[in-house]
């Protein structure tokens, strides 16, 4: 049971406090077969069926809801030196990137060695927008593990990998989801998934 089940369970008096803390979501891409980069770690597959297909800017309409990020060093490194090395995407966003690495930090993006889960306890107690964790699998599975994501943005791409990074590669106890909305658009199918009351996943 989480830090934050916990208190509700202690403080009944609090629940409509605690009711309205931030939301922290997952919002990602993955294969058909589950995984969110190919062996190599490559996101190049990260497409529709059709080339000139039709598309849907879920992103956008996400990310209108978050002020704060929430990544690991790989996703960093991938962003920083693949994917968008002239400028940082995330820009206007408060980024925490956790590394055990020493990095120096702007007023954007801060370096961080603490855990995930103190880091996220406090952060959602702030006033503030959602929480977006955006990788990788490893930042994921530790917060899933916690019961920690409140909702689940998955874009689920019309390819099979066969072999890679896997989404959710740990082995945490069930956690029950209700689905909020789907959609499908040129092969891709986005799910939206919140947290089931009473499911803490942990």
């Amino acid at each position: 049971m989480t830090k934050y089940k916990a208190r509700k369970k202690e403080r009944p008096g609090k629940i409509e406090e605690l009711n309205t803390m931030r939301e922290i979501s997952l919002f990602i891409a993955m294969s058909l077969d589950g995984y969110i980069a190919d062996s190599r770690g490559g996101v190049d597959w990260l497409t529709g069926q059709k080339e000139d297909g039709e598309m849907i800017d879920t992103y956008s309409l996400f990310i209108r809801d978050v002020d704060t990020v929430l990544m690991g060093w790989n996703t960093y490194h991938q962003i920083v030196t693949e994917l968008s090395p002239e400028q940082w995407i995330y820009e206007g966003l408060k980024t925490y990137v956790f590394t055990h690495s020493e990095h120096l930090s702007s007023d954007e993006i801060c370096f961080t060695d603490r855990e995930p889960e103190e880091l996220l306890e406090e952060l959602r107690q702030q006033e503030g927008k959602k929480i977006w964790i955006c990788g990788g699998a490893n930042l994921v599975g530790q917060l899933r593990g916690k019961g920690l994501i409140d909702e689940y943005y998955i874009s689920v791409i019309p390819t099979l990998l066969g072999d890679g990074i896997r989404l959710f590669e740990d082995k945490s106890t069930e956690q029950k989801l209700e689905l909020v909305s789907t959609q499908n658009y040129n092969g891709i199918v986005g799910l939206v998934y919140k947290r089931r009351a009473n499911s803490t996943g942990a």
